[in-house]
């Protein structure tokens, strides 16, 4: 009892941190609805459009470039410090990769727009805000190494003071871009994404400076003899647990991104509350997200110094934290739902579309905390193919596809009250529940097998 006390004060003291920076970087969102709420509808649609497709990409993106994290973990906790060093600038060379192939998604987004039936004037500002957003790629992914990195080596409270200083500049550029001055015009929505970028740079330039100047990393070696070319066998060992991770990254997002895509068949207003309640549903994630991070950190440099009891409780220890904090949270939002909405925007025809849906959101907050910590620590012990495995069936499978039939309701047998975007956040919350209990039990697997020395696939 006192070993698992003293791990979920460890658990604390890395996730809190790590919760106040991803709050920062999720209020940008927050920051964007809110204030092209006050622009437009039209814009506020093109927003969520556009915005649920960057989240996509942006996240599949940086999902492969996680898998640094449980890497780097290991490698610590072994205290093979000059090898983390060796990683970073491997995981380099894979995120100037991946910026080309992300650019060229962002660049080219026509496919993507045309499952939406938008129409003309919404898919136009939808593209503006995409091809902006191509600016800010490179700095982006470069920002997620050096914040791999920080998590990794239990050290996240820099990567939290840039994050918040770029909330703190995101406001008033934000406003700048939005609704013009200066001798800017107004760009509406796709101003959000001119302030993003600019935002982005500035955070990136600074975590280089912080990683050059700062003897902590002096260990590690990461600027004294260049990065090197880059060597297939680590790109190998990145890509192996970096494109599984990617893809339930991806399989995770695009069940919102194309619950987004489907609700604009039943007009701006509905795709606008819809957004409302997704943006603050991803609001709430941080917090699972938090422990789960910190949680796989301390599993990864468990398992790196060959403590496989010690990783086990830590991991349980994270998983029953994230459960009970999210409980208590789903109970408070649903108490406070009317000033929550409020919050987001005066139009009482938004507000309508979105307070019937704050019930979801409070539903599945158990079963969200539960699935991202498990997988998270199936992470640390480089696990990920399964886990993904999973997510397709229940999230696209169940999820996506029972959303639609309930949603769209293209057979006319779903109940009146999940017609429409109750529908698939129905479909959405039993997906999460389904996926949830899957990990678990695979967590059961691979940890049995890990005390016993036996490899496990996936």
């Amino acid at each position: 009892m006192k070993d698992t006390r003293q791990d979920t004060r460890r658990i604390v003291a890395l996730a809190w941190p790590i919760l106040i920076g991803q709050l920062a970087v999720i209020a940008n969102g927050v920051i964007d609805t809110a204030m092209t709420s006050r622009f437009s509808a039209t814009d506020l649609a093109a927003l969520a459009l556009g915005a649920s497709i960057y989240v996509s990409i942006f996240v599949g993106l940086n999902g492969v470039l996680s898998a640094l994290s449980p890497v780097l973990g290991q490698l610590f906790g072994a205290r093979r410090h000059a090898e983390v060093g060796a990683e970073v600038h491997q995981a380099t060379w894979l995120a100037l990769f991946l910026t080309v192939a992300g650019s060229l998604l962002l660049l080219f987004p026509q496919p993507l727009l045309a499952l939406a039936h938008a129409p003309p004037e919404l898919a136009e500002k939808a593209v503006l805000y995409l091809r902006v957003l191509v600016l800010a790629l490179p700095a982006t992914l470069g920002f997620r190494i050096y914040a791999s990195l920080n998590t990794a080596i239990a050290r996240p409270k820099m990567v939290m003071a840039l994050q918040v200083a770029g909330l703190v500049l995101k406001i008033p550029l934000n406003a700048l871009f939005i609704f013009g001055g200066l001798g800017i015009p107004a760009m509406g929505g796709p101003g959000c994404a001119a302030a993003t970028a600019l935002v982005t740079w500035l955070c990136f330039l600074a975590a280089l400076a912080v990683l050059r100047n700062d003897t902590t990393y002096a260990p590690f070696r990461i600027f004294g003899s260049g990065i090197g070319r880059p060597r297939w066998p680590a790109q190998r060992e990145l890509l192996r647990l970096g494109i599984p991770m990617g893809l339930s990254y991806l399989i995770e997002v695009t069940a919102f991104t194309f619950m987004a895509l489907f609700i604009t068949r039943l007009g701006a207003n509905a795709v606008a509350g819809h957004q409302v309640i997704a943006n603050f549903a991803t609001v709430l994630y941080m917090l699972p997200l938090s422990v789960a991070s910190a949680t796989g950190a301390l599993v990864a440099q468990a398992i790196g110094a060959g403590s496989h009891a010690d990783a086990r409780r830590i991991g349980h220890s994270g998983i029953r934290l994230a459960a009970v904090l999210s409980v208590s949270i789903g109970c408070l939002v649903w108490l406070a739902r009317d000033l929550i909405v409020r919050a987001y925007t005066p139009d009482p025809v938004i507000i309508a579309a979105a307070l019937p849906l704050f019930a979801f959101i409070a539903f599945y907050q158990l079963f969200d905390s539960v699935q991202v910590t498990a997988a998270f620590v199936l992470r640390a012990y480089k696990v990920a193919v399964i886990p993904t495995v999973m997510y397709a069936i229940a999230l696209w499978g169940i999820g996506l596809g029972g959303g639609y039939l309930l949603g769209l309701d293209p057979f006319g047998i779903a109940p009146a009250a999940l017609r429409g975007a109750a529908g698939f956040w129905m479909g959405n919350s039993a997906s999460l529940a389904l996926v949830a209990a899957g990990l678990l039990w695979y967590l059961h697997v691979v940890q049995r097998h890990a005390a016993g020395g036996r490899p496990v696939a996936g």
